[in-house]
């Protein structure tokens, strides 16, 4: 089995860096940007720099553009076009825990806590022991309705084509939540895994996917922090299935200002439930609500794969 790790930097090699580097198994792609340092380095994985990205695909590489983290998906067509059959994107502000990536549930059949709703998305954060807090990308309408006494433990959940493994320490919920809360997590493995009949948000941060998957996510250019939440409602559109798997990495966030990221996430306030409901009358409905921009970058991507 061909697994990559994925990742997008403009800083120098983190900790996470270097420990996903090492991991026995697994080969690491950094997309670079024009501001990453001219001599970044890395031990054994492959550093793309911005002429590797052009010389891969121009028309992509132009269409996403520069100074962002949709970068990462040169790595994804690089990674595919290598043979991959598991991509885990990851953020470099991850610090793996001992035993990362070796507990894949990726591809199989799973038992785990089935949860049931009648709301058209769910909330895997409030699943946790975390009932108060939320996904980024979770509709804010819909918070006062989450009900999470519709459970079964030992269930099947499917087949997962997506596995997004939570993350200790700052977790991704979105600005508002953050805000209030200012949380330091940790989540209890015993809760995981967890999979729902309904939609969720799931992040770039930590997730897993099957080369068939890879070939329908995108991490879309010019939508703000909606960027990879639209990506997986789209991908859940297709048919692809989540599970939600036991932190494995500590996430030391990088510096962030709190009123930028609501701002950058201000779109998905306003449009994520009528995405969902959208996508599920029609499931390329997503590109309706794109930009000219990020809908001729996505074209592109799903030519070349």
């Amino acid at each position: 089995m061909k697994k990559f790790i994925v990742s997008t930097t403009i800083n120098p090699p983190t900790e996470a860096i270097r420990l996903f580097d090492r991991m026995e198994g697994w080969e690491l792609v950094v997309v670079g940007d024009k501001k990453t340092p001219a001599d970044y380095k890395l031990g054994r994985g492959l550093y793309m720099t911005p002429a590797m990205q052009e010389e891969l695909d121009k028309e992509l590489s132009d269409a996403i553009g520069w100074s962002c983290i949709q970068r990462r998906n040169m790595g994804f067509l690089h990674a595919y076009r290598q043979g991959a059959d598991v991509v885990a994107t990851v953020d470099d502000d991850n610090v793996p825990y001992e035993g990362w990536g070796t507990d894949l549930l990726v591809g199989t059949h799973p038992r785990g806590r089935l949860f049931k709703t009648d709301l058209p998305v769910f909330d895997p954060v409030g699943a946790t022991n975390y009932r108060h807090l939320w996904h980024r990308g979770y509709p804010l309408q819909l918070l006062h309705k989450r009900d999470y006494s519709q459970v079964a433990a030992g269930e099947p959940l499917g087949r997962c084509d997506v596995q997004a493994d939570f993350w200790d320490g700052d977790p991704d919920i979105d600005a508002l939540c953050r805000m209030e809360h200012r949380p330091a997590c940790r989540f209890e493995a015993a809760g995981f895994p967890l999979a729902s009949n309904a939609w969720a948000p799931f992040n770039s941060q930590n997730t897993f996917l099957t080369r068939e998957a890879l070939r329908h996510y995108f991490m879309f250019p010019g939508i703000g922090r909606m960027d990879d939440i639209w990506g997986a409602y789209h991908l859940q559109a297709q048919g692809f299935k989540v599970v939600f798997a036991k932190p494995s990495v500590r996430q030391d966030r990088n510096v962030h200002d709190f009123t930028k990221d609501m701002v950058g996430e201000f779109l998905g306030y306003e449009k994520n439930l009528a995405l969902v409901t959208a996508l599920q009358k029609d499931k390329e409905a997503l590109t309706a609500f794109l930009p000219e921009r990020a809908a001729k970058a996505f074209t592109r991507y799903r030519s070349l794969l």
